[in-house]
């Protein structure tokens, strides 16, 4: 089986952000297709994201809406959204953590 999941952290206030809007999609001939939408939770996890776990191998794509995010904190931020992108095998388990301030972001391929 295969899963995408995600968490969200702030590293600015060292907590889970909270809120955050999440879109998965997937690449077709035609572009990108929706796959499946969450929010994050207070932990900053998305549970929603990792419900459907038979996801075809291919190129897939994370769209984090973080600038809701800061101006519900009265943050102002330079990246209004993060897309990540990456490349799925079948049969093993994606798990890509975002981790923003308001000027900046990583991610990694977690566990």
């Amino acid at each position: 089986m295969t899963r995408i999941t995600t968490h969200v952290l702030d590293t600015s206030a060292g907590r889970p952000a909270a809120g955050i809007a999440i879109t998965l999609e997937m690449h077709s001939g035609s572009g990108w297709e929706p796959v499946a939408s969450a929010t994050t939770d207070r932990d900053g996890r998305a549970p929603a994201l990792g419900e459907k776990t038979d996801h075809p191998a291919g190129t897939y794509r994370l769209r984090f809406g973080i600038s809701e995010y800061f101006a519900a904190n009265q943050v102002s931020a330079f990246y209004p959204s993060v897309e990540v992108t990456f490349m799925v095998k079948a049969g093993e388990h994606y798990h890509l953590p975002l981790l923003v301030s308001p000027f900046g972001y990583s991610t990694y391929r977690g566990s």
